[in-house]
């Protein structure tokens, strides 16, 4: 949401706060933010050179995402070898020693030949010692089959969430933790419609923020339950509920998140660091089977 319902300076208030916390990772992509509105395409990684060069900071480790030509929601994209290798020297300048891992975006092809372009442009990037991932890819058993040729460790985002999950889509890539979740919190889905905000990410997408989503109740339950035990942190909220989802589901490297203000990252990292402390399998049981 940078430079959408979050002005620059809360981006650098929350940027800071997530570095000083000793966390470096952090993800763009070309058409963020995605609100249709031409006159802001590319504006998120904008503000995010713009906090580098303020702050000098010389060690994040930013995934960069590319193939999307516009941010008006479209599936127009240009994922063409000489188009990579023009972004490749873009966000090189951009982000210098940030830039750390790149990654095709929204590829909806079917035509091999083209993929392979893709893979050629992407080991020029590996060769640059770059790590290589892959988001949105409609299939991707043509980047499995291809990467026979080139054996790249491909990083994975997905969306995964208890709502909607592009996992199983991903079968030949299972059985290694190589998966980056978002949508953790599944669009912005509120356990109470009292809850959003007028800046809600769901409301800015066009999201029904009136009637409550049928899978609040059975929610609010779990976590009425859940907190019946009193060796670990009560869960609060449908963040924590996505947060605990995606950390105990396979073959999950690590997790995006995409606070809006300090309050929540606040709460978004003491969270993660009970996940890392306190047994949560239980309720990630039940979720789970929920959502079946």
């Amino acid at each position: 949401m940078w430079g959408w319902t979050m002005p620059p300076e809360t981006c650098f208030d929350i940027l800071s706060q997530f570095y000083e916390r000793g966390f470096r990772s952090v993800d763009t992509a070309t058409n963020y933010p995605i609100n249709k509105n031409p006159a802001d395409f590319r504006r998120s990684e904008t503000i995010l050179q713009q906090w580098l060069q303020t702050h000098g900071v010389t060690d994040l480790q930013i995934i960069v995402k590319i193939g999307s030509i516009n941010n008006l929601r479209t599936p127009e994209h240009n994922l063409s070898k000489s188009f990579i290798l023009i972004n490749l020297d873009q966000y090189a300048q951009k982000f210098g020693s940030n830039f750390t891992m790149l990654m095709p975006h929204w590829d909806n092809r079917e035509d091999e030949n083209e993929v392979l372009q893709t893979l050629e442009a992407l080991d020029e990037a590996r060769k640059q010692g770059l790590q290589i991932g892959l988001s949105g890819i409609r299939h991707p058993d043509i980047y499995k089959k291809l990467n026979e040729s080139f054996q790249f460790d491909f990083h994975l985002q997905c969306k995964h969430n208890i709502l909607q999950s592009d996992y199983e889509r991903y079968k030949m890539f299972h059985g290694k933790r190589r998966f980056i979740t978002y949508g953790i919190n599944a669009g912005g889905l509120k356990l109470n419609p009292d809850e959003y905000r007028s800046d809600s990410s769901l409301k800015a997408r066009g999201g029904n923020v009136e009637t409550e989503h049928p899978i609040a109740a059975p929610l609010r339950q779990i976590l009425t339950e859940a907190n019946e035990a009193e060796s670990r942190p009560k869960l609060l909220n449908m963040n924590q509920i996505g947060m605990l989802y995606a950390y105990h589901s396979p073959d999950v490297e690590s997790i995006l998140i995409g606070p809006s203000k300090w309050s929540q990252l606040e709460s978004t990292l003491e969270f993660f660091g009970a996940l890392q402390s306190f047994d949560y399998t239980d309720v990630y049981q039940r979720v789970r089977r929920l959502n079946c």
